[in-house]
């Protein structure tokens, strides 16, 4: 819209616009949005999703960081609804506030792709007030967060997403639907929060912990890279080999190991 021509992408908030109908007629279909629902947008930059969303359930809450995105936003979304634009950093912003009225959250967003997995992590603690999240990210990250053990994509990410959400890589999006364009191709994903944890974490701060030491280093076994959490005789004892490399082991297997450690560790 015309309210916008004159905003430049600035590349410190890592700005990219969507601009390309189709592809927005086609998030906004995944996304299914309803009337009594409560829409929260990270990011929501010159509107192109926006202002579909707001067609859709008449009230949206807006995360923005950009102070000089917001008035021209506000402006070409006035007609169309209730919108409540926050002017934040969405790392530091605190979701449970806008679930006070007892409805989950629906997230949606072009996160963008300098800060989406601290995002990511970030949005993590609110999991409980969320119902699910749509956003698009780099197809890399999103490959990532699906991936199983052994591929080579498999790490940290893909971890600690997969502990609290289901995650579904919806469709694949080209640089040419963003102005300016990306140098990566991009992805939907859709998140999940488990409403029962498919596994019981006895100390989440410490399977965090556990799951970052494991992957900093990937070529180290186990033994090594976790060394200063652990033995290798308790790793033993949790079923695991100590001389496999953390792109081996399961889900399952780092809260098997966490859940061990953290009843024998001495405490932080």
């Amino acid at each position: 819209m015309s309210t916008h021509s004159n905003h430049k992408a600035k590349k410190r908030f890592g700005q990219n616009f969507l601009h390309d109908p189709g592809v927005i007629q086609r998030i906004i279909a995944c996304i299914h949005p309803k009337s009594d629902e409560h829409l929260v947008e990270i990011g929501p930059g010159q509107g192109a999703i926006t202002r579909e969303l707001l067609k859709c359930t008449g009230r949206l809450d807006a995360v923005e960081l950009d102070r000089d995105l917001i008035h021209p936003l506000a402006v070409s979304c006035a007609d169309l609804g209730e919108l409540n634009i926050y002017n934040s950093d969405a790392l530091k912003f605190d979701f449970s506030q806008l679930a006070l009225d007892g409805r989950p959250l629906r997230l949606v967003g072009n996160l963008p792709y300098n800060i989406s997995t601290p995002i990511l992590f970030h949005l993590l603690q609110y999991a409980d007030v969320i119902r699910d999240m749509h956003f698009m990210l780099q197809k890399e990250v999103v490959d990532r967060m699906a991936a199983g053990p052994g591929s080579k994509t498999y790490g940290r990410l893909s971890v600690m997403m997969q502990a609290w959400c289901q995650i579904e890589a919806l469709f694949e999006i080209g640089p040419g639907a963003f102005k300016p364009a990306p140098k990566v191709d991009s992805a939907i994903v859709r998140l999940i929060p488990y409403t029962e944890p498919s596994h019981t974490i006895d100390d989440t701060v410490y399977f965090s912990r556990l799951v970052t030491s494991a992957f900093a280093q990937r070529r180290k076994t186990l033994r090594n890279s976790l060394g200063k959490l652990m033995h290798a005789d308790q790793i033993t004892a949790a079923g695991i080999d100590p001389s496999l490399r953390a792109e081996r082991l399961s889900l399952a297997d780092f809260v098997r190991l966490s859940n061990l450690a953290c009843k024998t560790a001495p405490s932080a």
